[in-house]
């Protein structure tokens, strides 16, 4: 499939060539995007890629006075590249990190793919693209379809609000190690989701259904799963679907409705909160 335009915010890393097709060992240390933008052009001339030098404000990182312009300019940034975007992924290494983009995708109402690696496992899914006219309704035990509006994003079963996960977490936690073919599963799925999800006509707000016989709610290409759960382990996978919930501190009406009233920029005050001050997520879910 063609994308036309391609940005990324990295820089290569020693772990990446085995597991990112476009990197060689001679690249680690380059960044990441200009890099891919070469190999990606070697391969189609017309292509776009432009790299961005990003630091995602994140929960339980605290942020000292004299990063405060800093973080303001990465803010505005990420708005920016989130306002000039079609589809958004979310790739990165933590999840508090994929909290902010999340809660700004579902402010402005753009398709979000979520890509997460395990060991040995992964997970591809969409968040919902919420609808502003439709109330969030009670999940109904037993339905076998949920309309795209109403599909939970990557924090709504979070037991816990997004913190600092990278204190104390070993090694094998990280999605650094993983086996190599997993990122490349992952990877292609993410994709395809995406076209079909852009194939279906109602777009990001296309249904999920567990359904293995219902083709109603299907695309052109079939169906438009909300995730894909695999487990290399057993080489298998699930595909399951959640409801949004209605307090999830990444795209609850609330956060997003407070947030959306103004140039993110603007919201420092509240922003402030939310990342520097580790606990207020958590009040929000209360």
């Amino acid at each position: 499939w063609y994308q036309r335009r391609v940005r990324e915010t990295v820089k290569v890393s020693y772990s990446n060539p085995v597991r990112q097709s476009l990197f060689n060992f001679d690249d680690c240390g380059k960044p990441k995007a200009e890099t891919a933008a070469a190999r990606i052009k070697q391969i189609n001339p017309s292509a776009e890629s432009r790299g961005v030098d990003l630091s995602i404000p994140m929960p339980g990182h605290p942020v000292s006075k004299l990063e405060e312009e800093k973080v303001k300019e990465n803010i505005t940034l990420l708005e920016d590249l989130i306002d000039s975007a079609d589809v958004v992924y979310l790739l990165t290494d933590t999840r508090e990190s994929r909290w902010l983009p999340t809660l700004m995708t579902s402010a402005k109402h753009k398709i979000c793919i979520n890509s997460a690696l395990g060991f040995d496992t992964y997970l591809v899914m969409r968040h919902g693209v919420k609808d502003e006219s439709e109330v969030l309704e009670a999940p109904q035990i037993g339905a076998s379809t949920i309309s795209g509006s109403q599909l939970g994003c990557y924090f709504c079963n979070d037991v816990v609000a997004p913190g600092d996960s990278t204190k104390d977490r070993t090694l094998d936690q990280m999605c650094t190690v993983t086996r190599p073919g997993n990122a490349f599963v992952a990877a292609s799925l993410a994709v395809e989701l995406m076209v079909s999800v852009l194939q279906h006509p109602l777009k990001g707000q296309a249904p999920a259904t567990l359904d293995l016989n219902d083709e109603k709610q299907d695309s052109c290409l079939g169906r438009v799963p909300h995730q894909i759960r695999g487990f290399l382990a057993h080489f298998s996978s699930v595909q399951p679907a959640s409801h949004a919930f209605n307090k999830c501190t990444a795209c609850c009406m609330e956060s997003s409705q407070d947030t959306e009233k103004t140039k993110w920029s603007s919201c420092w005050r509240y922003l402030t909160r939310l990342i520097i001050w580790k606990k207020y997520p958590v009040w929000l879910r209360c």
